[in-house]
């Protein structure tokens, strides 16, 4: 049978936000102190990440030590040098020549459209992996205007002035001792929906109600203004991380993460544009014999229900109103 899982059924891992609540952005950094298997797939046709090729699973290292997903777009990318910093002195990552060499990546999504003009920086990555260290293993993460998906929003077809507040979100699945749980960054250019189909969150119509996604498509399309912006540089992005005590190898574990993508699909319309980057980790603490298939399948509804998370949970700032203020008008 089926059942809800959280963090604290992942002792392997440890997890912790930062955030610079005034400028709108912040970081996420997941931590696996012995270090754990990983790989990624990215959709999006605007990536903003690090290491990632060396998670392909020809490449030689085997163990991950952190995955960071950031806000502040490519400048975000300068958190991971923190964490790098935070887990070295711990003595944690491999071992050459003296020092210690944590193995670290991680997905950055475009908050610099909420807030100020900022970016998370080495020293908030430093902050958010001391205090995942420092904490319990599998301690409560919290959810919304947090982290990564401090300056996140939804439903941008027609640009930041109509657009939604979106946040961090997570859920879990557990099936007899597999577990699976997704953590997720939102800030998509599409439109947000739960699992009946009903819309969540998206492109507002500046009347109270919210566009068809199609409708809002098709009036971007015809509008000059939104067709003379169409190649700026990528102001979207989901990003996330599957977490599993599941034993499997990278390749397997890249196509858990493939597989996930199948989430955003059901839930973000549109979705995986070239305005997006889409990206998703897969990040296993290997404890427990599995399936890879049914790694893929939970892992697949946790991140569905994440994406969903990080839009119900947000709230309404930076002058964007989130589906909690919204939905009650």
């Amino acid at each position: 049978m089926l059942k809800a899982a959280t963090l604290a059924d992942l002792p392997a891992f440890s997890c912790a936000h930062t955030q610079d609540e005034s400028r709108g952005t912040g970081c996420t950094v997941i931590v696996a102190p012995s270090g754990a298997t990983c790989g990624v797939a990215v959709r999006g046709g605007g990536p903003a990440t690090r290491e990632t090729d060396l998670l392909k699973p020809e490449n030689m290292v085997e163990k991950v030590h952190a995955v960071v997903l950031s806000g502040g777009s490519a400048f975000g990318l300068e958190a991971s040098c923190g964490v790098m910093e935070a887990l070295a002195e711990q003595g944690i990552g491999f071992e050459l020549a003296g020092a210690h060499v944590p193995i670290v990546t991680g997905a950055c999504l475009f908050d610099l459209l909420v807030g100020q003009n900022a970016h998370p920086d080495a020293a908030m990555g430093k902050a958010a992996a001391q205090t995942a260290l420092a904490q319990q293993p599998g301690a409560r993460l919290a959810e919304g205007n947090v982290g990564a998906g401090t300056g996140a929003s939804v439903g941008k077809l027609l640009g930041a002035d109509y657009a939604m507040k979106s946040g961090f979100g997570t859920a879990g699945m557990r099936w007899g001792g597999l577990v699976c749980v997704a953590l997720v960054a939102v800030n998509a250019l599409g439109h947000v929906f739960d699992a009946s189909g009903t819309q969540l969150a998206g492109t507002r119509d500046g009347h109270g109600g919210i566009l068809d996604p199609l409708d809002a498509f098709v009036r971007a399309a015809a509008s000059e203004e939104t067709h003379q912006t169409s190649s700026a540089p990528v102001t979207n992005t989901t990003i996330g991380c599957i977490l599993t005590n599941a034993r499997i190898t990278k390749a397997q574990a890249t196509k858990t993460a493939s597989c996930a993508h199948d989430a955003y699909a059901r839930a973000i319309k549109p979705v995986h544009t070239l305005n997006d980057g889409d990206t998703i980790f897969a990040y296993a603490s290997g404890e427990i014999a599995a399936d890879p298939d049914a790694v893929s399948i939970l892992a697949t509804e946790a991140m569905q229900h994440a994406v969903i998370r990080a839009v119900t949970q947000a709230e309404s700032a930076y002058g964007l109103p989130s589906a909690k203020e919204y939905n009650t008008r």
